[in-house]
């Protein structure tokens, strides 16, 4: 009480304040207008707006300040890096807040994952709120490490740090009804916390079943009508733009000054390099406002809109009671942040990160718990029939399904690089059940060697593309040897690695070396002759069961439309 009762003497003026941030033009987000004035900042809050004297003064010389940028979702594996390290990454472009789902970390290592998430993400200049993934495993038809139910997430919900439920990828079960993705709302619903949406492509009666059900938002619209339906049914909508995921301009035309506030930013899947050299949700701002956005919806949506949709409590916007959560820069249309403030703390400054990061979390248990054989590679060729092929969609991680006549040398089925249709092969990694999925897809177009990872959404099993059978098994070997990461092989000799000892998902390295290995890593899919932006990226997706349309896991190929297990063969 004493405390309250001395920053309410400050805010009457009768004591100067702890720091006053002077001269500045504030963005404010909660009346919709840019004015100067002073800000009184004291034990980490805003005090007041106006007239103040400060025991320490910031003079901001006419730039502009506003609230720090907050990512509504994010899976904060997909940098590949710990969280401390991505700190590193988007505090210097002005993120203060993310809304994280850790559902990479809970499909390889259940609520002890999580609670390596809430571990390693304390004591950060970054707030991580926490949404508990709902679909561990994603589908019946791949094996992760965990499972994951109702009641597993009642044990964590009432943590003030998680902030809801995280997407219901299993979108069908939800709208028939499934009564073990009915509990997972009801969890969300006994607390009045946020409850995500994972929907691609739903529409009609449907999505009204889903939106009835108590799922309150969605990320994964990628046409303008999809966005507006979900829009009119009173779901948030996520405007996502992420390494592979690119939405964003697809979407701006759904938005005017009447909708905006139900919308905000989502980067969901982003690489270590892009989040350095493009930026986080900076580059959303820039992206938006060069669409045709006006600077203060585009800021709105990047800070109050997704604070007031997860319920974050004093953040997103700068006024009393608020936290001193700042961005600096000087040009409303060129967005460029200069200087970034936690609490009143200056942590990142043109483009250098100045907080000191604490001593790193222990490293989970190990994750690699492979039983395969070389013949389980091999496809038994059928005489006069079809195959289906995985064709990959730039930028994009749907996928089309496709027919074509399979190259047949002696009795098996082979990889045609010629017109480019390549082995695809999932092995399980967490309970060495020898399940082997073998597929083939297009659009890689290496003519030599092979792709490797155990990053493959969402199980997170082995996946690797190539064009032969003696490099594909090189590039498994290899994996395993480095207890997790990504690889490229050619003719039997590992040409690039990065090793993911972080349940095989993420790097203990600094921020720096992560990247240069991931740049190496590219350089060589683009020596194999990869054309693609994202390789690995996209190479982690052909796993995904809920997303579709044709998908590969441990357990065979998937028509993820129906939600069901297909044949390779026509």
């Amino acid at each position: 009480m004493r405390n309250l009762s001395h920053k309410l003497s400050v805010a009457r003026g009768e004591h100067p304040a702890e720091l006053l941030f002077k001269n500045g033009r504030l963005v404010n987000v909660l009346s919709g207008e840019i004015y100067e004035t002073n800000i009184a900042v004291e034990d980490g809050r805003v005090i007041g707006l106006g007239d103040y004297k400060g025991r320490k003064t910031i003079d901001l010389r006419g730039a502009y300040i506003a609230p720090s940028l907050i990512d509504g979702h994010f899976h904060v594996e997909s940098s590949q890096l710990t969280a401390a390290e991505f700190a590193r990454a988007v505090v210097p472009h002005g993120t203060g807040t993310v809304v994280i789902d850790p559902h990479e970390y809970a499909n390889v290592l259940g609520l002890d994952g999580i609670r390596y998430v809430l571990e390693s993400t304390n004591n950060l200049p970054l707030d991580f709120f926490i949404m508990l993934p709902s679909c561990v495993p994603a589908t019946s038809l791949e094996t992760a490490g965990a499972r994951i139910t109702a009641d597993d997430l009642g044990l964590m919900i009432a943590d003030k740090r998680v902030a809801g439920i995280a997407e219901l990828m299993n979108y069908p079960g939800v709208y028939l009804g499934a009564k073990s993705e009915l509990a997972k709302i009801a969890v969300g619903k006994g607390t009045g916390k946020a409850i995500d949406g994972h929907a691609p492509g739903l529409r009609g009666k449907n999505l009204n079943a889903y939106a009835l059900a108590g799922v309150r938002s969605d990320h994964e619209s990628t046409e303008l009508e999809e966005a507006r339906e979900k829009l009119r049914l009173g779901m948030h909508i996520l405007l996502r733009e992420g390494s592979t995921e690119r939405n964003l301009a697809s979407l701006i035309p759904l938005l005017n000054s009447h909708n905006t506030v139900n919308c905000s930013f989502a980067t969901d899947d982003k690489l270590a390099g892009d989040l350095v050299n493009e930026g986080h949700v900076d580059h959303a701002v820039r992206e938006s406002i060069r669409h045709g956005l006006p600077p203060m919806a585009a800021l709105q949506i990047a800070s109050i809109n997704t604070a007031r949709h997860y319920r974050l409590q004093n953040l997103g916007a700068i006024a009393p009671r608020y936290w001193a959560d700042f961005i600096v820069f000087d040009n409303l249309k060129k967005f460029a942040v200069r200087q970034t403030y936690k609490k009143g703390v200056l942590v990142a400054e043109d483009g250098k990160y100045l907080a000191k990061n604490p001593a790193a979390t222990p490293l989970p248990r190990g994750t690699m718990n492979l039983r395969y054989a070389v013949r389980d590679l091999e496809v038994k060729a059928i005489p006069g029939r079809r195959m289906r092929v995985i064709e990959i969609v730039p930028n994009q991680i749907v996928t089309r399904a496709i027919s074509v006549k399979p190259k047949i040398e002696g009795r098996r089925v082979v990889a045609d690089i010629a017109k480019d249709v390549l082995k695809l092969v999932v092995v399980e990694r967490h309970r060495a059940t020898g399940n082997v999925g073998v597929g083939f897809v297009r659009g890689f177009n290496l003519k030599d060697g092979a792709l490797g990872s155990t990053v493959a959404h969402d199980a997170h099993n082995v996946v690797v593309v190539g064009t032969n059978d003696a490099d594909i098994c090189r590039a498994i070997q290899a994996l395993e040897e480095l207890q997790g990461g990504q690889v490229a092989v050619r003719q039997g000799r590992v040409t690039a690695e990065l090793g993911l000892p972080v349940a095989g998902l993420v790097s203990n390295r600094p921020l720096e070396e992560v990247i240069e290995r991931l740049e190496t890593l590219n350089a060589e899919a683009r020596a194999l002759g990869c054309k693609l932006e994202a390789p690995f990226m996209t190479l982690s997706f052909l796993s995904l069961s809920p997303i579709p349309e044709l998908k590969l896991t441990d357990q065979g190929l998937i028509d993820s439309s129906k939600l069901c297990k297909t044949s390779l063969f026509i």
